[in-house]
Parts: C-alpha cells; sequence; structure tokens
C-alpha cells in the first residue's frame, strides 16, 4: 500500500521547496534522482506522482508523499536544512493527532474544511471550463483572443435594460448558469459551444488573503445564442421593444 495512505503525514515537493527554500524545480530533481536510486518499485511505495494549479490556472507537476517519502529527501540536505524537514513533520504528526477540544472546535475545523474544499471545487470547475472553452480548435482559439467584440454580461445587460445581476440572475433560472462561491459558471452543456471566454485573475480579499475570480467574457457567437434564447421567453432588447410599441 502507498506510504501516503497510512501516514499520518502528508507533504507536497512544494512544501519542501518552501522549508528548504529551494525553487520548486530543484526539488523535483532531487526527487527524480531519489526515484531512480530507489528503482521503480520502492519509489512507488513513497512518492506518488501529482499536480497543482497555480494561481493563473496553469497546471505543473509534483510529488506527494508521506513521511518516510519527506525523511527520504531530509538525508539530502544538510543538518540545519534536515532539521527544518524534520521540525516540520513532528509539526503535521502533532496536528493529525489533535482532535477538537468541544463542539465549538469541531464546528469551527468543519466548516474550514468545507470551505477549502468548496474552493477547490470551484477553483476545479473554473478550470474545466477554460479548458472547455479553448478545446474545440486552436485557430478559433485565437479567433477568439484577438476578437474585439467579446462583450461583458454587464453590457448584454444593458441592451435589455436590466442589470448585470438581474442578467445573470436571468440566465440562471433558464438553465445557462450556475453559481458557486461567488463565480458564476456555465452549466457543463454549454462550455463547450465557443459562448465565452474566460481567463483567471488574481485578487486579493476584504481580509487581505489572496484568490482567485474568473473573468468571463461572451463571444459574439455567445450573444447571439442569449438573443434566441431570450426572445424563446419573450425577452427583447431595448430597441426591439421601441419597434413593437
Amino acid at each position: 500500500m502507498n506510504e501516503l495512505m497510512t501516514s499520518g503525514v502528508k507533504m507536497t515537493s512544494l512544501d519542501i521547496a518552501e522549508i528548504v527554500e529551494k525553487e520548486h524545480k530543484n526539488v523535483m530533481r532531487d526527487i527524480r534522482n531519489e526515484i531512480r536510486s530507489l528503482g521503480e518499485e520502492n519509489s512507488q511505495l513513497i512518492f506518488e506522482q501529482s499536480s497543482y494549479t497555480n494561481s493563473r490556472g496553469k497546471r505543473y507537476e509534483c510529488y506527494e508523499f508521506g513521511k518516510d517519502g519527506a525523511m527520504q529527501l531530509a538525508l539530502k540536505y544538510d543538518a540545519k536544512t534536515r532539521r527544518k524537514v524534520i521540525k516540520r513533520i513532528d509539526e503535521l504528526e502533532r496536528g493529525s493527532n489533535k482532535l477538537p477540544g468541544n463542539y465549538k472546535e469541531a464546528l469551527i475545523q468543519l466548516v474550514t474544511q468545507v470551505e477549502e474544499n468548496e474552493k477547490l471545487e470551484t477553483q476545479n470547475n473554473m478550470l474545466t471550463q477554460q479548458n472547455k472553452e479553448l478545446r474545440p480548435k486552436a485557430d478559433y482559439t485565437d479567433k477568439i483572443l484577438k476578437n474585439k467584440g467579446l462583450v461583458t454580461i454587464g453590457q448584454i445587460a444593458k441592451d435589455y435594460g436590466m442589470s448585470a445581476q438581474k442578467m445573470n440572475r436571468e440566465l440562471h433560472s433558464l438553465g445557462v448558469q450556475y453559481k458557486q462561491s461567488e463565480q458564476w459558471l456555465l452549466y457543463r452543456k454549454y462550455q463547450d459551444k465557443g459562448y465565452t471566454h474566460s481567463n483567471t485573475v488574481d485578487i486579493v480579499k476584504k481580509d487581505g488573503t489572496p484568490d482567485v475570480r474568473m473573468n468571463t467574457k461572451w463571444t459574439q457567437k455567445g450573444r447571439l445564442f442569449l438573443y434566441e434564447l431570450l426572445k424563446e421567453h419573450e425577452i427583447i432588447p431595448v430597441i426591439e421593444q421601441d419597434d413593437a410599441s
């Protein structure tokens, strides 16, 4: 069984890079050297290949491991650096064995975990939407990126005499998008239609903590889709309302 699954200590190559104050690519090199030295069978019990997504939505390789993997790496470094790794392992072991002291602490711990899970799920869904938007054809992607006709939901809403908030709610009621952690995301069946183009932006929340938000704009194809969909439900632009009267 993989040591990571049984150990109370769970670390990544990113954690080690931070502790030993080395670039992540250098830690990755150290791990690969260890894997070659240990051989495939032994290394698979210690190091597990994984990946992570940075704040800009780019995916990179990393490794996950438990106590054995961390100790294996620690042996490669000098005494002071090795001590830092061992100290972090000790902190993680104590933390994994610590149980909530009372009902309030248990609730706080649960809420924190739920919030973290929701954040990870949102980031994953954001990445999924971006990937599907860019999937159809490379030349089409280039066209979108160069297209000066991208518009915000606020600009579209203005054509209908609505606020952006009201238009977003309307599109939600029509099954186009849903809201998750303050982000409007397209339902899966619309994500690869070329209706939108999205990119992630780094922000700082009111409490000072960094976060990621997705900036979504609609293509002209998406704008036409919304026009036809809204018209089916007797929601028409202001200019057509004037013509009708």
